[in-house]
């Protein structure tokens, strides 16, 4: 079993408390670090949150959210045996050219340790104050993967879709682990589901409770076994939320549901504390996973 720590960029927003939450968790055992991404916290915000009861999303205005990909930068030199994700970086939003040269360059950087956890959104509103459509975004993401992989895999790549429409060209340096840098998708949705299938090395859905996070799964496993597809080679990365009343059982949970990392959200170690609540936490829960291989 292996352990994320998501969310990490929001409560390591100053230098020296980015140092102590990557070193710790490093010291944990910990295998990962992630950065979630939301560009700005609009005002009024109408569209609905899918991960709460009542569609809204569990942060005030202020709430930190760094550009996960400088702090993952950061997080490279400061926890350098430590693989780097973004929980979720919300694609359609960006420029896929430059997203590629970003994420070759802290690939090259980091040693080739660089994942690609995406989605599609859910506010709408943060879309219309960056002047990119609403409409269409799961097309524009999956043509931008396209384009960037495309980008990656070589010189003189070119691209012609709907979205991205570009003659022979090279951007270098390219990723250490070439057209290959792992992709997550997330979400819960059968868009997500379908476009994990489609083009994804990990699913990371939102879902904590475990019936239906186990539900998700077993739909994820039929979809891919519908497409002709291992579905092994598909790794499920799960939230682990309510789990967190008891890590240690939690964790066989997540074995048993057939999970491959376990993200523990940064927030449970925020505050007074929170780094010897870190530690404690890699002696006990992922201590104990380690002692069940």
């Amino acid at each position: 079993m292996k352990f994320g720590l998501a969310f990490a960029s929001s409560i390591g927003i100053e230098h020296q408390d980015a140092l102590d939450i990557c070193r710790t968790a490093e010291a944990a055992g910990f295998e990962s670090l992630w950065g979630g991404e939301h560009v700005i916290m609009p005002s009024t915000i109408d569209s609905a949150y899918p991960y709460t009861p009542d569609g809204k999303i569990p942060a005030e205005p202020e709430t930190p959210i760094p550009d996960p990909l400088i702090w993952l930068a950061f997080a490279a030199a400061a926890a350098p045996t430590m693989r780097l994700g973004t929980c979720i970086l919300i694609v359609p939003q960006r420029n896929p050219l430059i997203l590629a040269k970003e994420l070759a360059t802290l690939d090259r950087l980091s040693g080739g340790r660089v994942e690609l956890g995406l989605g599609v959104g859910w506010m709408k509103e943060e879309f219309d104050a960056l002047g990119v459509p609403w409409e269409r975004r799961g097309k524009r993401n999956d043509e931008y993967i396209e384009a960037m992989r495309a980008l990656w895999a070589g010189p003189h790549a070119e691209f012609h879709g709907d979205f991205v429409d570009f003659d022979p060209a090279t951007c270098s340096p390219r990723p250490i682990q070439g057209a290959d840098i792992p992709i997550l998708v997330g979400g819960d949705s059968e868009a997500a589901l379908s476009r994990a299938v489609r083009l994804a090395d990990g699913y990371f859905p939102g879902e904590g409770d475990a019936e239906r996070l186990g539900a998700l799964i077993t739909r994820l496993r039929q979809g891919a076994e519908d497409a002709g597809r291992d579905p092994d080679s598909i790794e499920v990365n799960a939230m682990f939320g309510v789990q967190m009343a008891d890590p240690v059982a939690g964790v066989e949970q997540m074995a048993e549901l057939g999970v491959g990392r376990i993200m523990v959200p940064a927030f449970f170690f925020a505050g007074d504390g929170g780094m010897e609540r870190l530690a404690a936490f890699g002696e006990t829960a992922i201590g104990a996973a380690d002692a069940s291989v």
